[in-house]
């Protein structure tokens, strides 16, 4: 299975402001590209904070200090790789409770920003697609399993699980999988298994 990256789901073109950009100019544009932060940027185009609304609304609530972004900035800035999955860019934003992350090259400088709207994509993904990666990737592929005894259908997220594994000890690791994928919101196991069967052909022909 394929996770999509930070590079998949960011936005590349980054809006970004210097150390002296001014309150307005960052309000301004803040305004203009409908967004709630703006990351601020050395010489080098490396990120070195970032402005928030909040950061403005505090400065303009107690009017001390100059009121350039350097002056206004939360630092230091807390970034995320392009190469990183979507879970551990959620991990960092709940870890930091931040709402976007500057995304930054080897060289630590800045190739973009994802926003939780950003990872909310993940879940916008078509329930066909989800599908397909788990018949191809998980059923057939990873469990090497036959995909005509089993049933996967999904419904806005939501993965059901019907059919015939070949033992119960396989489900946990189908399941864990399952919701694995990106997209899923929910896995449902209504899952039998031939051992079960067998066993119970085994104690009715002993009742017998």
């Amino acid at each position: 299975m394929r996770h999509r990256s930070v590079a998949d789901l960011m936005t590349p073109t980054a809006v970004a402001v210097q150390p002296g950009t001014p309150f307005k100019e960052i309000a301004r544009l803040l305004d203009e590209y409908g967004i709630t932060a703006v990351p601020v940027v050395d010489e080098a185009n490396r990120p070195i904070g970032v402005v928030s609304e909040a950061d403005l609304l505090r400065r303009h609530t107690t009017k001390d200090g100059p009121s350039t972004a350097e002056a206004m900035m939360t630092s230091p800035v807390v970034v995320a790789r392009p190469s990183w999955t979507a879970v551990e860019a959620a991990r960092v934003m709940e870890r930091h409770r931040v709402k976007r992350l500057p995304v930054v090259d080897s060289g630590g400088q800045l190739i973009g920003v994802l926003s939780r709207s950003d990872l909310l994509q993940l879940f916008l993904r078509r329930d066909r697609a989800i599908q397909e990666e788990i018949l191809e990737d998980v059923v057939t592929r990873i469990l090497r399993l036959s995909p005509a005894a089993l049933h996967i259908d999904v419904a806005e997220g939501r993965v059901t699980l019907t059919g015939t594994l070949p033992n119960k000890s396989i489900a946990p690791v189908f399941v864990r999988l399952c919701e694995d994928v990106d997209g899923v919101v929910e896995v449902v196991d209504r899952l039998s298994y031939e051992d079960e069967d067998e066993d119970r052909a085994a104690g009715a022909t002993a009742e017998a």
